[in-house]
Parts: C-alpha cells; sequence; structure tokens
C-alpha cells in the first residue's frame, strides 16, 4: 500500500507580487521626480567648464521678459528686486554658512546679477552663480 503525502511543497514562485511592488515603487519615484522643481523659472543657464559640489539652501531666479523688466523668484516665489533680501533672510535663518545659488539667463545684463551679489556680500552668504554644463 503507497501512502502519499496530503502536504506537498510546491517549488513555484509567485512573480505577480513582486512586479506589483516593482511597478508602485516606480511610479512613486517618478511622481516625486517631478515635484523636486530647483528653479520658478525656465532659464537657458550661461555654459561653464567647471561645477561646484556646495548644496545651496536658498536659490534666486532672474529672468529676462524681453520688454526691458525682469522676473524674479526666490525659490518658487515670485518677487520684486527690493523683497529678494527680506525673502532670502527667511530661507537661510538659522544656517551657520548658508549658500545661495543665483540662477540667471543669458540675456539678463550684469547690473542685475551684480544687484544680487552685493546682497548676498553685505550678509556675508556664500553665492554660487549656476551654470550648465559646457557642451563638446
Amino acid at each position: 500500500m503507497a501512502l502519499k503525502s496530503r502536504n506537498k511543497v510546491s517549488a513555484e514562485f509567485s512573480m505577480s507580487s513582486m512586479t506589483d511592488i516593482v511597478f508602485l515603487l516606480l511610479i512613486f519615484f517618478m511622481v516625486t521626480s517631478t515635484l523636486i522643481a530647483p528653479n520658478a523659472l525656465k532659464l537657458l543657464l550661461p555654459s561653464s567648464n567647471s561645477q561646484t559640489s556646495a548644496n545651496p539652501i536658498a536659490s534666486v531666479s532672474i529672468k529676462d521678459k524681453q520688454d526691458g523688466t525682469y522676473l524674479y523668484a526666490v525659490g518658487t516665489t515670485f518677487c520684486s528686486p527690493d523683497d529678494i533680501e527680506t525673502l532670502l533672510k527667511k530661507e537661510v535663518a538659522g544656517q551657520e554658512e548658508p549658500f545661495v545659488s543665483l540662477h540667471v539667463d543669458k540675456t539678463v545684463p550684469m547690473e542685475e546679477v551684480v544687484a544680487i551679489m552685493n546682497i548676498a556680500k553685505n550678509n556675508e552668504w556664500k553665492l554660487i552663480l549656476a551654470t550648465q554644463p559646457l557642451q563638446k
């Protein structure tokens, strides 16, 4: 008389739960990567072949509106040139050695850039001028 075991262990593995987890992670990373926007403005940055690895705490963006006026943003908040210093002070409050990133469109005159540089110098903040990598 041959006895057969009722509890037979199956060697199969179901990949459906693993693929569900992978797709959920993929969707999560796609959604969160679109939420990370370092600039509020679409800018055409000047090119450079040197890059820095400092992590800025705040960022200032300036864009030429082609009508003689300029659009200013601190982080993602649009503001007037007079409000830049107060908004930056709020962003870097409590930091020992704050870094401010300056994103400026190619067409913006140097006077506008120097005005932001003077704000950083007067407050003793370190300033990083954002550029895009030099294309070969």
